[in-house]
């Protein structure tokens, strides 16, 4: 999904493209893209924008009369910048904004369709779509305590929750949590003073440095490379490959559809964190190091007639990395 710094990079860009420039024309390529009723499609077009902004991880066009578009890209959604009046590809395609300069088409891959479109009338409409996250980079060290300590949750949890701060997902939590050297299991309850400044700092850096990286890569250009997936990334899809840091491979532990990637020797001291996908299998002879993980793992590979070798082929998958999890929102 893309998060924070991916967001701003497709504003930079749209801006240069679209602003007070009249939205000509918005083509439906599936009829269920558009998630209201009223106002109808045809009340913005020939309107210009004259902002655009970031709620959360949508994307928001500020139109003339106090209309407003907004876009949630959600796992798979993408935009592509095209030649004005670009036809609408046929799978992938779900919709198309026609700008005198251009037009930006919406896609998404895969058989879901997730990413959707609001159009909205007001102020007061928009903000009901605001999940209402604190913004980090705009935050104080009291505010950032303030939404961190509200309730007690997974430090994982507590900073991709849209509810408490705005705009961090899977993939950057894992680079913040690895940059302030914290487990993603540690309870917000059990931070102290120096704790929670510490994971402010962390938060504040990973998000501008990414911000910062993403422009320049990106120029004068359009975003067509917009990945949970980066080189460069400390943690986030680095399973089974050193640690930046200190060399030593970078462990997940996964819960069903969600994830978490962390070094255990920079952020757990060491101690590798349960990993439901093999702990099943070895039940109470989970590893508790990482020599003892590559030991258990080599057995795995050598474990004659299981039972059930169906979960042992699970088991090795997750052991060797062969699966990449991508986008997945964290409830960790």
């Amino acid at each position: 999904m893309p998060e924070l710094p991916d967001i701003e990079i497709y504003l930079d860009a749209l801006a240069s493209r679209v602003r007070e420039q009249p939205l000509e024309k918005l083509r439906i390529g599936n009829p269920f893209i558009v998630r209201t009723i009223e106002p109808p499609v045809s009340a913005i077009e020939g309107k210009r924008v004259i902002g655009l902004r970031r709620l959360g991880k949508r994307i928001v066009f500020a139109m003339e009369g106090d209309l407003f578009v907004v876009l949630h890209l959600m796992i798979a959604g993408r935009l592509r910048w095209r030649e004005r009046g670009a036809a609408i590809p046929g799978k992938v395609g779900l919709a198309a904004f026609d700008f005198p300069t251009g037009t930006a088409i919406l896609t998404e891959q895969g058989a879901k369709r997730q990413a959707s479109i609001f159009l909205i009338s007001g102020p007061a409409q928009l903000a009901a779509l605001d999940p209402g996250g604190l913004e980090v980079l705009d935050s104080t060290l009291p505010e950032f305590a303030g939404r961190l300590t509200r309730e007690n949750h997974t430090l994982k949890r507590a900073l991709t929750d849209p509810h408490i701060f705005s705009g961090i997902g899977n993939a950057y939590s894992d680079e913040i949590l690895h940059a302030a050297k914290m487990s993603p299991m540690t309870l917000t309850s059990t931070l102290g003073d120096s704790d929670i400044a510490r994971l402010h700092d962390a938060t504040i850096r990973t998000l501008e440095h990414w911000i910062s990286r993403l422009r320049n890569e990106t120029g004068e250009g359009f975003p067509e490379k917009v990945t949970a997936f980066r080189d460069g990334m400390a943690a986030h899809g680095r399973y089974g490959r050193p640690c930046p840091v200190c060399g030593a491979p970078i462990q997940r532990i996964v819960y069903a559809a969600n994830e978490a990637n962390y070094c255990a020797t920079c952020q757990t001291g060491g101690r590798l964190l349960s990993d439901r996908a093999l702990s099943r299998l070895l039940k109470q002879d989970w590893p508790k190091t990482i020599e003892e993980m590559e030991r258990k793992k080599e057995r795995l590979k050598m474990m004659p007639g299981a039972k059930d070798d169906a979960s042992k082929r699970s088991a090795a998958s997750h052991a060797h990395g062969a699966s990449r999890r991508s986008g997945s929102r964290e409830r960790v």
